[in-house]
């Protein structure tokens, strides 16, 4: 019987997915499994139990991830399950900077006690005009799973669309119009689109990344649009380009002191992935994704162990070990089963930077024995007995 527990609500379509085996618990010490949103896990401390964490959601700045990669202990989000959710809000926000909508709704209630209102409004409307989105250039920074619904959707809109991703998947490859011009210089979308899109995440390479600089290479009246992280502009910056002239509106999702109620900001209070459908999607998810982890020792979706399936285990037995990525580490793992003649009939052996995670199905069962000795060896941080 495996527990695991929720740090904030998670949706009950997801959570049934678990089926029969597991329980829900409130003590989250007992729990083997951990399901996550928005809350703050750094000052958790987690214990020997804990075997994985799911973000239910794609950012995991909320979660430890180097710290639960030293116990061995496995964090996983959920690629692309807000990615339409995230998609549909970007287009929103490009209609809402080029037509001055709320601008229009906010005239109207002022009109409650007027009962010429509707000839007032044919005066009025001339203040609220806007332009359209068709036929503009926009210029998409990230082609991941969001990046590449928003190109897909404004070239149905009859927008000339421009991707950058230096590191575009195989898949988000296969996803992407043809029609979207791949750029392999990002200033080339800097310097050639009324609208610009941030969808990557907030590493030390991308924070800061639209700053004084790049905007002085944007055409005037661009429209910058944040859906991704608030770090990733600096918005000071950004809003002395509002000033000049230079940015036409900034449309972000992130509220904050800097930007909210400023002239030239739409600012939204981070709903990009609030819809009932995506806190849905992302729940079955990274429900599947633990289920697959805790029975199978399989990872798909990690942010701080590298993926590695071996299906269902069919031996008599299955080890995971976690440990450093370093040299000659797989011929001491596996000198411990050999040392007291038990067989390795598969195993692989994945890394990612620091981080490395081999498995093993055996044709006996591991003994205590066999799993101190692989504990004890130097850099190994977690031994599991999956099977």
């Amino acid at each position: 019987m495996f527990q695991y527990y929720c740090l904030n609500p998670i949706a009950q379509v997801g959570l049934e997915k678990f089926g029969e085996g597991y329980e829900k618990t409130d003590d989250v010490n007992a729990a083997e499994g951990i399901l996550v949103r928005s809350a703050d896990m750094h000052s958790m401390e987690f214990s020997d139990k804990l075997l994985a964490v799911v973000r239910a959601g794609a950012g995991v700045n909320n979660i430890p991830l180097e710290e639960c990669a030293k116990k061995g202990i496995v964090v996983f989000n959920t690629p692309g399950a807000n990615a339409n959710a995230v998609k549909e809000l970007v287009i929103s926000g490009m209609l809402l900077a080029c037509r001055d909508i709320t601008g229009g709704i906010d005239w109207v209630k002022t009109q409650t006690e007027n009962p010429d209102v509707a000839k007032a409004a044919e005066k009025e409307k001339k203040k609220f005009a806007g332009t359209e989105i068709m036929g503009k250039k926009l210029g998409i920074i990230g082609l991941g799973a969001i990046g590449v619904k928003v190109a897909n959707a404004a070239k149905h809109l009859g927008m000339e669309v421009y991707g950058y991703d230096p590191y575009l998947s195989v898949d988000a490859a296969w996803s992407l119009s043809r029609d979207v011009k791949h750029v392999i210089n990002v200033e080339d979308i800097y310097r050639e689109c009324d609208f610009i899109t941030i969808h990557v995440p907030a590493l030390d390479s991308t924070k800061g990344m639209i700053n004084k600089e790049t905007i002085g290479m944007m055409k005037d009246g661009v429209v910058i649009l944040n859906f991704a992280r608030d770090v990733l502009c600096k918005e000071e910056d950004v809003l002395e380009g509002i000033a000049s002239g230079k940015i036409r509106k900034y449309v972000t999702d992130f509220p904050n002191t800097i930007t909210t109620g400023k002239e030239g900001c739409i600012v939204t209070p981070h709903i990009g992935a609030s819809t009932e459908e995506s806190e849905d999607n992302c729940a079955v998810m990274g429900v599947k994704e633990m289920v697959n982890y805790l029975e199978n020792g399989n990872i798909k979706n990690s942010v701080n162990y590298p993926a590695l399936d071996m299906g269902v285990c069919e031996k008599a037995g299955r080890v995971a070990v976690f440990h450093k990525n370093t040299a000659n580490m797989i011929t001491k793992l596996a000198g411990c089963f050999g040392d007291v003649d038990i067989n390795i009939s598969d195993m692989s052996n994945k890394s990612r930077g620091d981080f490395a995670v081999s498995m093993f199905d055996i044709e006996e069962p591991a003994t205590e024995d066999v799993i101190e000795k692989l504990a004890a060896i130097n850099g190994v941080f977690r031994v599991r007995v999956v099977k």
